[in-house]
């Protein structure tokens, strides 16, 4: 009986530890096999609550996860069991669990976590349902934290989530990488689904403890190391992680932003450059050029030393307009211009794209700077004020401010 306290709260630690490591492998290999998004949330919780009083009386087995692994597989195939009809079915669910998954090696456990990541990020979901449900099921982040990051009340992504698993079972959607006719397609979905993720964290003043960008840097990661082979994937990563290392120097100490060609560099951090530098390297050593790659090139050249590289990134962003022609890329592409001293070029190719951006707020921002650069002050003003109105957080509006503020003091 004096045992019965500690062991518990061993017990717990252990459960803990495993879904912590190891809860994207453990869903992943159920889904694979019980084809149902909510069975394998379902039987894994089931697992849990077993291995509590199951651990407690008989020890912690020496793979937790594996242990979890073989208990959930078990306890799915009884609920399917329990209300299929076809008895083919539930017997053909049956024949895997004895051999499909070892007991005492965490290794036998196949890792599933691809095939996952691609079921999530399918382009019949919505971009908003991608980015939840590859939060939800592969960074094990909460429905709360996910709501939190998007604004959303918890229960409204709940029903987001659930919406995106109920489409991908009546859809019928594969939980498999795509073949190779597809994969360009649907590699391109995961990977903005995951930059999308990043960027919601960059801009995203929560402070909370899931950083979004820390979280899509994980699945930026383990997409390189299963598929080293795919130089967009080590694109997208140097991506996040040049972006990533200018995050302790992008807010000034009076709370506004800092553009990258005015940030302390000593604040930078070096390693996740050198690590970016060296992926970005062996990506484009594939001789397989692709826009994430060019992205990354270009924050590459944004940082620069002793100052950005302007004229290379205006040839990076004529070849990011091969491969996409879109009013978002002509906007940078104009910024650049303006800062190699074509502003007035540059102003004529943004108010070309007026119909298509006068909703977006960086349009508003880069003609204010380019008006201030030409001295039309009026229309500058003008253009820093419908900016700070859409200002996307604080930090961003107190810099617009603070150019507004400068322009009308002379």
């Amino acid at each position: 009986m004096n045992d019965a306290a500690p062991r518990a709260i061993a017990v717990t630690k252990a459960i803990e530890a495993a879904v912590q490591h190891d809860r994207g492998r453990l869903l992943a290999g159920l889904i694979a096999r019980l084809k149902d998004f909510q069975a394998a949330e379902d039987a894994l919780q089931e697992a849990m609550i077993s291995a509590l009083g199951h651990w407690a009386r008989f020890g912690i087995p020496a793979s937790p996860a594996a242990w979890l692994m073989r208990a959930a597989l078990n306890k799915g195939i009884d609920r399917l069991r329990a209300s299929a009809r076809d008895t083919r079915k539930v017997q053909n669910y049956r024949q895997i669990a004895p051999t499909d998954v070892g007991c005492d090696d965490p290794e036998d456990i196949p890792d599933q976590r691809l095939r996952l990541i691609f079921t999530c990020c399918h382009p019949a979901l919505e971009e908003k349902s991608r980015v939840a449900l590859t939060l939800r099921t592969v960074c094990n982040l909460t429905t709360r934290e996910i709501a939190a990051a998007f604004l959303d009340d918890e229960a409204t992504m709940g029903q987001r989530i659930s919406r995106a698993k109920a489409k991908i079972k009546a859809k019928g959607i594969g939980f498999a990488v795509p073949e190779p006719e597809q994969w360009a397609e649907r590699l391109s979905t995961v990977l903005s689904t995951i930059y999308l993720i990043f960027t919601t964290g960059y801009v995203s003043e929560d402070n909370g403890p899931r950083d979004l960008c820390l979280e899509a840097l994980f699945l930026a990661r383990l997409l390189d190391r299963l598929r080293p082979d795919a130089p967009e994937i080590g694109g997208a990563l140097a991506l996040m992680l040049l972006t990533e290392a200018r995050r302790p120097a992008r807010i000034g100490t009076d709370g506004a932003t800092v553009p990258v060609e005015e940030q302390e560099r000593a604040l930078w951090a070096n390693d996740l450059i050198v690590e970016g530098q060296e992926i970005l390297a062996r990506a484009v050593a594939r001789r397989m050029p692709g826009p994430f790659q060019i992205k990354a090139a270009i924050a590459d050249c944004h940082m620069m030393q002793p100052a950005p590289d302007w004229r290379q990134m205006s040839l990076l962003y004529e070849s990011l307009w091969r491969h996409e022609p879109t009013p978002v890329v002509a906007l940078n592409w104009a910024v650049v211009l303006a800062e190699l001293g074509h502003a007035g070029t540059a102003l004529e190719k943004l108010d070309e794209l007026e119909s298509d951006l006068r909703a977006f707020q960086p349009w508003h921002a880069a003609r204010a700077s380019m008006l201030h650069k030409l001295r039309r002050l009026p229309d500058a003003a003008k253009a820093y004020h419908k900016a700070i109105e859409l200002a996307p957080n604080e930090p961003s509006r107190l810099f617009l401010e603070k150019r507004l503020c400068a322009l009308e003091s002379g």
